[in-house]
């Protein structure tokens, strides 16, 4: 039998995928949506019950507890920008549910925790092999709070008969389920974005920095492989293993929008910082032990975005 799984963050930007990968691989799935349920009822008869709530609602989520899930899936999270309100705002939003959420359901029985951590919870000056056990560092109050959830993380893992798993995310991209999902500053889609709309692609920086791709298919995929195969209280990178500058991603933009509407388009790039970063690899070995590999190219993904593009006459 298919475990019975919770999505919280369900109508989000990465939850609304997950969502409908793991119900299309026959998994009962139910989903905590705020601050109401998508309009779509394709969507909505994916799921065995959808839930509105605020993610501080205890009360609501010890409801909720009471249908007993296998698996819980904790998305929600202030982005960069806003994680840096005021502590109490971001504490509310970053770090107590977390807590909130494992003291619920753990007393519930819930067999699988899995946490979305990020990568930046590393700092900005990183070298080599990244692998899981790298020191963090944490450089602003995004990654700072999701260190501390972290940690909370694992004292459920060992205090509590739950398998607590983190997942540390590079830079996912893609096109979103729902058009309210916040997701056009993400850097690939961004870049796609302006060469669409613009018909040119305008850098902040000089190009140099380097970053991490994954397409929100592969991290639905990467899911269901922790789901699976994933050793208990592990923490994983889903990452492509792939690293890139923001230049040759650009240029990746431009190639791709040069095959598809035959029109050369011009990268800008502000002046160069002759400052550039050390190389490094975001390693997903652990990962690809329990079965998990790409199936989605940057090429194919950033084709994947004009598609839909097109399809929305943006």
């Amino acid at each position: 039998m298919k475990k019975k799984i919770l999505i919280i963050g369900a109508n989000g930007y990465l939850g609304a995928q997950i969502s409908i990968h793991l119900a299309n691989q026959g998994y009962k799935v139910s989903g905590l949506c705020f601050p109401e349920i998508p309009n779509d009822t394709n969507w909505i008869n994916l799921f065995e019950n959808l839930f509105v709530s605020d993610i501080r609602d205890t009360k609501k989520l010890a409801e909720i507890a009471e249908n007993q899930y296998d698996i819980l899936i904790h998305l929600v999270s202030l982005d960069h920008h806003q994680s840096n309100a005021s502590p109490d705002f971001v504490a509310s939003v970053n770090i107590t549910p977390t807590w909130n959420l494992l003291d619920i359901f753990t007393k519930k029985g819930l067999k699988k925790f899995i946490f979305f951590s990020t990568i930046h919870i590393y700092g900005k000056d990183i070298a080599g092999d990244i692998a899981e056990n790298y020191p963090t560092n944490s450089q602003n109050p995004y990654a700072l709070t999701h260190c501390i959830s972290e940690t909370i993380c694992k004292y459920y893992a060992v205090n509590s008969e739950t398998d607590c798993t983190i997942v540390r995310l590079s830079n996912s991209y893609g096109s979103p389920v729902f058009s309210e999902n916040n997701c056009w500053w993400l850097v690939v889609n961004d870049l796609c974005r302006q060469a669409f709309s613009d018909k040119k692609i305008v850098l902040q920086s000089d190009g140099s920095p380097l970053r991490d791709f994954i397409n929100g298919i592969d991290v639905c995929r990467a899911v269901e492989n922790i789901i699976e195969n994933g050793e208990k209280n592990e923490t994983y990178h889903i990452s492509s293993g792939k690293t890139y500058s923001i230049l040759e991603l650009a240029q990746i933009v431009q190639k791709i929008y040069k095959s598809v509407y035959n029109k050369q388009i011009d990268i800008l790039t502000a002046k160069s910082t002759q400052n550039y970063p050390k190389k490094y690899i975001i390693n997903n070995n652990k990962l690809t032990q329990i079965g998990f590999s790409t199936s989605v190219s940057l090429d194919e993904g950033v084709k994947k975005i004009f598609e839909y593009f097109e399809k929305k006459q943006l």
